[in-house]
Order: C-alpha cells, then structure tokens, then sequence
C-alpha cells in the first residue's frame, strides 16, 4: 500500500456542510474533484487530475479497511467508512466516506466518492480501532462493506450486522411461531392458552419488525425525505449491509451526490458571476474606449487625407522645380560654352599681343640702328666739309626720326606689356570663371538629380499616405463594426449575469437555508 509521507498527526478541521466529491477511471486515476476536495486537501486541481487516487490516503489507516473497498465495489456494491486522509501539507482530516460504482450503459466505468465530516467523538474511536488493528490487537475482527464485523468462529456474533433482510423476517417469524407454541407446549392445548401464545407471538414479532423493518425503513423514509425535499443531510448509517442498510446508503448517496452538485454548481454559478460582471464591466469600458478609438481614426484619416494632399503639392513643387534645375543647367551648360569660347578668344589676343612686341621690338632694332647710321652719315658728312653739309641735315633728320621712333617703339611696347599683362590676367580669371562655371554645371546637375528623386519620394510618399488613407478608412469601418459587436458583447454579458444570477437563484432552492 502506498505511504504517503510526511505527516505532522496535525488536524485539519472540515467545516459543517462541505462536501468532498471525487471520480476515478477504473484504474483509480482521478478523473474529477470538486472544489471542496481540493480546497480541503491542499491540492491543486491540476496536481490531482490524473494521479491515483491513494495520493491522500494517511500511512495510519489499515490495509484491510481499503482492501474491502475495493472488494466491495468490485461485487457491485456502496461501500462506507470513517476514513483518515492526508493533506497535502502532512496534516489530516477525518470524513465518512461514500464509495460507489458508476455505471453507463449497463457497463463499469469508473467510481465516486463523496465524503461529509466525520463527528470528532466518532473520528477518536475510529482513530483508537484503526490503531489497534494495524497493531494486530484486534484479533478475530475483520472489514466488511465497511463494517467492523466479527471473524472466524465468532462471527455470528456480528450477523445482526450482515444478515439478509429475508433471514432477518424468516427469524422473526420463525421466533414469533416458537413463541406462540411456548404456552400451548407448556400449559396444554387450550384455547386460552393458544390464545396467549398467539398474543405473545404478536407482540414479540411486531417488536422485532419495528426494530429490525419498520424502524429502519422510516429512518430511510424521514432520510429519503429531507434528500427530495433539498435539505442538507448527515450520512445516517443502519450499522447492518442488508438490503435495508444498503438502501440507506443509497439514499445516502444520492442525497450526498445532489448536494455535491449543488455546491459545486453554486459555486461555479457565482464565479460564473463574478465573471460575467467583469465581462459587462469591461466590455462597457471597451465600447467606450473603442468609440475613442473610432472618433481619432476619423481624425487621423482626416489628417493623413490633409497630409497626402500636402504630399502632392509638394510632388508637383518638386517636379516644377526640377524643370527649373534643369532649365538651369542648361544655360549653365550654354555659359560654360560661352566661356570656353571667351578663354579661345583670350588666348588668341594674347598671341596677337606677344606678336605685336615682337614687331615693336624689332622697329625699336631698326630705329636703333638707323640712329647708328644717322650718326655715321654725320660724320661722314662733317669730314666731307661744305659738300657734305646738306647730307648733314639729312642725317640729323634722320637721327630725329630714328629717335622719336625709338621713343614711340618703346612707349608702344610699354603699353603692350601691360595689355599683355591685362591678357593675362584676364585669360587667368576667364580660365577660373570656366572652371567655376563648370563646377556650377556639376552643382545644378546633382541638384536636378535630387530634386528628381525628391519628385520621385513624394510621389511615392502621396500614393503611400493615399494608401493609408483608404486603409485607415477601411479600419474606421472595421471599428464601428466592433464598437456593435462590443455593445452586442456587452449585451450578452448583461444577459449571462442575469441568466447567472437566476442561476443561482435556482441552485439556492436546494442549499441550505
């Protein structure tokens, strides 16, 4: 048997009412335990589902107690006992136990097991007797469908508590017949002696019927009673496993089932409850958050249609001025011709210009050498005397000239040393001014290409924003389907809190009241 361990022998009180329901497969696996088995065991549901059913079972209660269970429900058969569990903690309770067979279609399929708290006067005497037995004190008793019986020779001590309910009538009436012969045997066969013995018989036998038939089949009519009527019961036991005592379980049973049900139900109905009042409370705070979320999608697609209007505008800005970028870098591309020409131009007047001191500077050879010759022909002409006067003149003449030519020569190649000087300067900034011009070439042309990919963006930016703008259109449609389907939602949830609360009304016919 499995020995669940530890254990403090610390008692865990079962409150007055609570009902302990569990199923099993026909392997004892648990299938089901209600809210009250767990909450009193310690465990989780989660940690019961599936496990054996022995996982409470308390090291302290014997071996032969559960070993009549089992025999017991295998004979078809209620089975019903003080039992000693063990909590999840270490700590035990102590219930009276209602074991019986569940069937569908005619076939076994698993077992129940409801339990109620065991009386603490009970719960002691039971704890004295298990003790005794797991001790091997007790000698000669043994389990039977959950009674402590008399075994062996001694036995029939115990048959008051096993006898069938037809043995039990046959000795009645067969003690009622002895009893009636008694005085005819003894006083004779006289009238009035039959007639005592029958009087005594009477007697004797309705004594013995109202305590062995009537008796008890008005404790389980009073028990059948108060089970219809909804009323909480206490198992109430006959102390025998006749037919009677069976019957007694039974209603036992069933009275323990439907309470079982009941509580497990109130208790369902109320987080049922809680729950379906969550439901309508947050599904009126989401109506209301969803009717928030329906005016700012109609503001924001508002704004996104304001904004893929702006888009376009700035598409077409974009576009203009990427015409004029390109109109730009065409008289850019035309200035820059312009200039190249200009520098072509400059060019050739510098030549000219270096052409032309090369033909001063040869007037200013010529006008030098003929100063020479002038002062030669003077020499001449003075040693020539009066015949060369007249040469004379001439060459002086001629000096003159070759000296103001000298003169003009020099003032014409000054002027042009400094046109060329200009030329020069002014080739160097027409060569910058190129370069310049080219390099605002380059700028307007990668300026036209950005302004034609920023064209290119804010086209796609206005289909995008127009995309999200007919999406955001379609949301807004999908959120005023949900702000109804929220109201429906919290409709709904109205209803299932009214239907609960009837509910529970109705589970509170049959609770305690």
């Amino acid at each position: 048997m499995r020995d669940n361990q530890p254990v403090t022998q610390q008692e865990f009180p079962v409150p007055e009412g609570a009902t302990l329901m569990s199923t099993t497969d026909l392997d004892s696996r648990i299938v089901y335990a209600n809210s009250a088995f767990t909450r009193i065991s310690g465990f989780e549901a989660a940690e019961l589902a599936g496990q054996a059913h022995n996982l409470v079972r308390h090291p302290d209660m014997p071996r032969q107690a559960f070993a009549d269970m089992w025999a017991t429900l295998k004979s078809g058969q209620s089975w019903s006992a003080l039992v000693k569990n063990r909590r999840k903690d270490g700590d035990h309770y102590w219930v009276r136990a209602h074991a019986t067979v569940l069937r569908s279609d005619g076939r076994v399929r698993g077992y129940m097991s409801v339990r109620t708290r065991a009386e603490p006067a009970e719960a002691h005497q039971a704890e004295t007797l298990y003790r005794r037995l797991r001790q091997g004190q007790l000698q000669g008793w043994r389990f039977r469908q959950g009674l402590l019986v008399r075994s062996g020779a001694l036995r029939h001590l115990s048959a008051w508590r096993w006898l069938s309910l037809r043995a039990r009538l046959g000795l009645g009436l067969g003690g009622a017949a002895a009893l009636a012969a008694l005085p005819a045997g003894l006083l004779g066969l006289s009238p009035l002696a039959m007639g005592a013995g029958l009087a005594l018989a009477g007697a004797a036998l309705a004594l013995y019927l109202q305590a062995q038939v009537l008796g008890p089949v008005q404790r389980i009519a009073a028990q059948a009673a108060r089970v219809a009527s909804g009323q909480a019961i206490t198992a109430s036991e006959l102390g025998r496993v006749d037919e009677l005592g069976l019957l007694m379980r039974s209603v036992n049973q069933s009275g323990l089932n439907l309470r079982a049900l009941v509580d497990d139900v109130a208790d369902q109905v109320e987080r049922l409850e809680q729950a379906s009042e969550e439901v309508r409370v947050g599904g009126d705070d989401l109506s209301r958050r969803s009717e928030q979320a329906a005016e700012q999608l109609r503001h924001a697609s508002g704004a996104i249609g304001e904004l893929g209007r702006s888009c376009d505008a700035n598409a077409q800005a974009a576009r203009q001025v990427q015409r004029l970028a390109e109109g730009a870098a065409a008289v850019a591309q035309q200035g820059g011709a312009a200039m190249q020409a200009a520098v072509a131009e400059m060019e050739g007047l510098s030549h000219s210009s270096r052409r032309i001191a090369d033909i001063v500077a040869t007037m200013d050879g010529l006008a030098f050498q003929t100063n020479v010759l002038a002062l030669n022909a003077s020499v001449e002409a003075a040693r020539a005397g009066v015949s060369g006067r007249g040469f004379a003149v001439v060459a002086q003449e001629v000096r003159a000239l070759s000296q103001r030519s000298a003169q003009a020569a020099r003032e014409i190649r000054q002027l042009i040393e400094v046109s060329l000087a200009g030329i020069t300067a002014g080739c160097q900034r027409v060569d910058q001014a190129g370069q310049t011009s080219a390099d605002i070439l380059g700028q307007v042309k990668e300026v036209s290409r950005l302004v034609g990919e920023i064209a290119a963006v804010s086209g796609r930016q206005a289909a995008g924003v127009q995309q999200v703008h007919a999406d955001l259109a379609g949301l807004e449609g999908l959120t005023q389907q949900n702000v109804a389907l929220v109201e429906q939602s919290a409709a709904a949830a109205a209803e299932l809190n009214q239907r609960a609360q009837r509910l529970g009304e109705a589970v509170a016919v049959y609770r305690e009241r």
